[in-house]
């Protein structure tokens, strides 16, 4: 029996306030293109630099939506037996034995039944992609950071893609009775081929403004002092202009106010700032030019604008 399907937000509105409701908040351009792709059943593909909140998004629906979630991890050098399927050849191998001692493989009828069990639906180890092609319900399937994997995985997907299906050489084509709701997402260290794109609504997603950062902030560290919360945001949003190897994400900012909040700071200070620039950047450079000169900077701004005590 088929389980009962999704009950998608009907309107921009309604994606909105289901993400919300779960402490995401996207702004509505992605709120639109997340609403269209779920509607018009296309997948959607995300790029945008790292801590933007793509991978939350996938997360985030999957749990509004109360579906599985299907993540596929890209990396250098994926192949069909990790991101599709493999067979269980361990399993396929006791099945020779087994037929073999019990003289079951003696004719060419046997062999032949013998080679259509060994290459069934059962002998079939499910990866992501297939899996998400399987479920009775239809699930949310992430596929992470696609630029890290080779340029031939892009023309992989296309069949997953634009027919919901996936041909098995040895088996046939499986096609899926519940599409999966698709999310591709990418840093953009590479460029996707043109063809992947195609089957796809496209959306950059930016960092937030000032005052989303803040609500989010808000939400995932209710413990922090206002006035200490939007010091840490308008910081974190000034360090994003300069040019830095890597900028810290809206998740560095939420560590960054955990970190703060532990360390009893009321307000942000030079010495507390050089002290905890592990928690926003992950790369020695970029800590040695905020201590030369750029976290004084930032500060001053601040205290002109009278977010900080002079």
């Amino acid at each position: 029996m088929s389980a009962e399907p999704l009950a998608l937000p009907d309107s921009v509105d309604a994606v909105i306030a289901l993400l919300g409701a779960r402490d995401y908040l996207c702004d509505r351009r992605l709120a639109t293109a997340l609403f269209l792709s779920l509607t018009l059943r296309r997948p959607l593909f995300l790029e945008g630099e790292p801590g933007v909140g793509k991978t939350e998004l996938a997360k985030t629906l999957a749990e509004a939506l109360s579906t599985r979630l299907l993540r596929l991890q890209c990396y250098e050098g994926l192949d069909v037996a990790q991101t599709a399927y493999e067979w269980n050849v361990a399993r396929q191998m006791v099945e020779i034995r087994l037929a073999e001692a019990a003289h079951a493989v003696s004719d060419a009828a046997g062999r032949e039944r013998l080679a259509h069990e060994l290459y069934s639906r059962a002998m079939l180890i499910e990866r992501p992609l297939l899996q998400a092609l399987t479920q009775p319900r239809a699930p949310v399937l992430l596929i992470d950071e696609l630029d890290r994997a080779d340029e031939p995985f892009d023309a992989f997907l296309l069949e997953v893609l634009a027919e919901n299906q996936l041909t098995i050489p040895e088996l046939g084509v499986v096609r899926a009775e519940a599409p999966p709701i698709t999310i591709i997402t990418s840093n953009r260290t590479r460029e996707i081929h043109d063809a992947l794109k195609r089957r796809c609504l496209y959306h950059w997603v930016e960092f937030p403004d000032v005052q989303r950062e803040l609500d989010i902030v808000r939400r995932k560290a209710p413990g922090a002092p206002e006035r200490l919360a939007r010091q840490v945001v308008e910081f974190v949003q000034r360090m994003r202009a300069l040019d830095l190897f890597k900028a810290p994400g809206v998740a560095e900012t939420i560590d960054w106010t955990h970190a703060l909040v532990a360390l009893n700071a009321t307000q942000l200070d030079p010495a507390t700032v050089g002290d905890t620039l592990g928690v926003l950047l992950k790369y020695q450079d970029d800590i040695a030019r905020m201590g030369a000169g750029d976290t004084a900077k930032l500060l001053d701004e601040l205290r002109a604008r009278a977010l900080l005590d002079p």
